[in-house]
Formats: structure tokens, sequence, C-alpha cells
């Protein structure tokens, strides 16, 4: 996992990971987004995983995103105590997967 602007790893043993993670069930899909900040050049890579109710999975990188709109997301993500639950309905959980038909 490298950031998306200058390719700095961020699997290195002073990186504890992402910032901030948040998963969704959309129509029985599973959406994972993942937030990286690189304090290097000071912007966000997201990775996006998809597990498919199909049993196809997929994962892509998207960025660089910029700092005040990373920052954004991650404060919104922050705001649910479980992010990780794919069931939550909170309005964070909403509010981020812009009620996408979460199931």
């Amino acid at each position: 996992m490298q950031c998306s602007q200058c390719g700095r790893d961020f699997n290195r043993e002073d990186m504890t990971g992402p910032v901030a993670s948040i998963s969704g069930s959309i129509l029985g899909d599973e959406c994972i987004e993942s937030y990286y900040y690189c304090d290097c050049c000071g912007v966000y890579t997201v990775q996006v995983f998809w597990d498919l109710f199909s049993g196809e999975e997929s994962s892509s990188l998207h960025g660089p995103i910029l700092k005040a709109k990373g920052d954004a997301a991650v404060a919104l993500i922050r705001q649910c105590s479980m992010p990780w639950n794919k069931k939550c309905r909170c309005s964070a959980h909403l509010l981020y997967f812009k009620d996408s038909a979460l199931d």
C-alpha cells in the first residue's frame, strides 16, 4: 500500500495502518473504505474493498485526496462508535454512504 501521490510505503514499521475505516452493507455487498494519510505530502489515499454477494472481491486505490476533503471524511467516520459494523445505521454511516440502499 503506497501513497497515491509520492509513492511512500504505508506498510513501514512507523505506520500503524489506516487513520480511519468504515464498512457498509449495500444491497448485499460489503464495501470497506480505508483512509491512509501521508504526512510527507499532506494527502490521503483511499483503499476501497468490495466483497460482492456473488463471491467476487475487488479492491482499488483512490487519490490523492486533498487534506480538507480527507479530514472531513475521517471526522465523519469517527462519529460512529462501530465504523467496522457493516450493519450500523447511525447518522454517520447514512451520511457517509449517502443513503445508498444500505441493507
